[in-house]
């Protein structure tokens, strides 16, 4: 009788690479957290840009950034790449991509060199460029850094964990960013009551330099403390016995949950950047807020994200991935509800406190768990992990830049109080639910499930007669109880195996 040893059963990531996996992202999320937060601020209420060009300066730099992706995915999963690659397929396009950010995201936040007096659509193109070679590099970044996960560990426990951490040190990042802005605006601004306005060009120029400077620095550390391993051409055990489950991207395409899974990551990233984008307009034009609150409100949103990320691996572990997602969900779409209903000065002084919490800990709890979804739905297919995530990616960013470039677009022309109120109810509190919708349909299925029926699981040691192999991995794990298993891929005859 054969014996069944699961290889998961191995000694966990260490702490360094944890940590220094963490940081990777951080250059990155520095970036985000400008671009979905105050980017918007910038072009219409510091450059005066009308509201209609300042969505299109965003659309243009999320269908750059989606483009790039699919791109990106798939040159990231090629094994025969240039030379340099021998750094490792994921690490060289993250330090690429580390590059482009780095020699382009200052010049956003920069009036217009020798064109500052230009027509704004003359200035549109200057800008477009600097945004179109930032998105590349972003998405350069964001598809290695998020490709590696299942490269580290095929460990489910251990990939939500990892994604805890780097959605821990993303919202450390946002964290500095509002503290940073807070610190510069508070300084600065001579009347507590000072609302943004043309006169804050240099504070941007300062905040946006101090994050590309944290940014540097802990893209060395990632660089430093992760070992890419690099995958052996003569692993012929390996390969052969998973040559039968190898997924490529056209195979991902073939699959129906491929589709399901994009929408709900989709759902998930509308909802959680339109909310970064939208809250701080929400300040400004609805509730009449000073400049400080543009940055103290989104800091507690940040905040809860923070502490809620702590909590969310257990979520995940306990209660599993979906019911934490529709927790998220029902979590996310009750401050919308509270937005709609929230006026005058208690509202403005003491509720919109525990708004921004509940955003934070929907936002944070989706979020995780939809990158974990994917994970999983990726499974040992590590061969085109960074084409899956690439592919989630295009429909996060396409659909984030065509939202907020019809929001601008129909936004009134004269004033209309309510305008962004609606747009966090509505806009953000439908993508909650649209997500909840998404995962309902996912509800009667195991992530990760082929077309023929093969769930990819971790690899299983087989010890019979004193002889090891792999078997297959992708036949669905074992029971409790003794199953006969086929190795399709390899045409093997039926093995009666007994779980350990």
């Amino acid at each position: 009788m054969a014996q069944v040893v699961d290889t998961n059963s191995r000694r966990r990531l260490p702490i360094l690479l944890r940590a220094s996996y963490g940081v990777g992202h951080v250059l990155n999320d520095v970036c985000a957290s400008m671009w979905f937060t105050y980017l918007l601020v910038w072009f219409h209420l510091v450059l005066q840009f009308d509201s209609a060009l300042s969505g299109i300066v965003l659309l243009i730099g999320q269908v750059a950034d989606a483009i790039s992706t699919p791109f990106v995915g798939i040159e990231s999963d090629r094994r025969d790449n240039f030379w340099l690659c021998r750094y490792g397929r994921r690490k060289t396009w993250h330090l690429f991509g580390t590059i482009c950010v780095i020699g382009s995201f200052p010049f956003i936040f920069m009036p217009c060199i020798s064109c500052q007096d230009s027509h704004h659509w003359a200035q549109l193109i200057y800008y477009a460029a600097f945004v179109v070679i930032f998105q590349f590099g972003w998405a350069s970044v964001q598809i290695s850094h998020l490709s590696l996960i299942p490269d580290l560990t095929p460990d489910e426990h251990e990939r939500t964990e990892l994604t805890a951490i780097r959605y821990s040190f993303t919202v450390v990042s946002n964290v500095l960013v509002y503290l940073v802005t807070w610190g510069v605006l508070h300084v600065t601004n001579e009347n507590e009551d000072d609302q943004i306005g043309p006169k804050d060009v240099g504070k941007f120029q300062h905040i946006a330099l101090i994050g590309i400077a944290i940014g540097v620095i802990t893209s060395i550390v990632f660089h430093a403390g992760v070992k890419e391993e690099r995958e052996e051409e003569d692993d012929e055990g390996l390969q052969l016995q998973r040559r039968g489950s190898i997924m490529t991207a056209s195979k991902f395409l073939q699959e129906g949950q491929f589709y399901q899974v994009a929408l709900l990551y989709m759902a998930t990233r509308l909802y959680v950047n339109l909310v970064q984008v939208y809250v701080p307009l929400y300040l400004h034009k609805s509730l009449l807020m000073p400049a400080e609150n543009l940055a103290i409100i989104p800091l507690v949103m940040f905040l809860s994200s923070f502490v809620f990320s702590f909590v969310i691996k257990y979520l995940n572990k306990h209660w599993g991935r979906k019911i934490s997602f529709i927790l998220g969900c029902l979590v996310g779409i009750a401050p919308c509800i509270w937005v709609w209903f929230g006026e005058g000065e208690r509202y403005n002084t003491y509720e919109i406190y525990p708004v921004a919490i509940l955003f934070g800990a929907g936002s944070s709890i989706m979020l995780v768990t939809s990158l974990g979804v994917t994970a999983d739905y990726i499974a040992h297919n590590t061969e085109s992990g960074a084409f899956v995530y690439g592919a989630m990616s295009f429909a996060d960013k396409l659909s984030n830049g065509l939202a907020v470039a019809i929001i601008q677009d129909f936004k009134c022309l004269i004033t209309c109080p309510h305008y962004y109120r609606d747009v966090l109810t509505f806009v953000c509190g439908g993508s909650a639910a649209f997500g909840l919708l998404v995962l309902l349909t996912l509800v009667p299925f195991e992530i990760g499930r082929r077309r023929r029926g093969e769930v990819l699981r971790a690899p299983y040691l087989v010890i019979e007669n004193d002889h090891c192999s792999l078997e297959d991995s992708n036949q669905v794990a074992p029971s409790s109880e003794n199953v006969t298993e086929t190795d399709e891929g390899n045409g093997a005859e039926n093995v009666s195996v007994q779980a350990s």
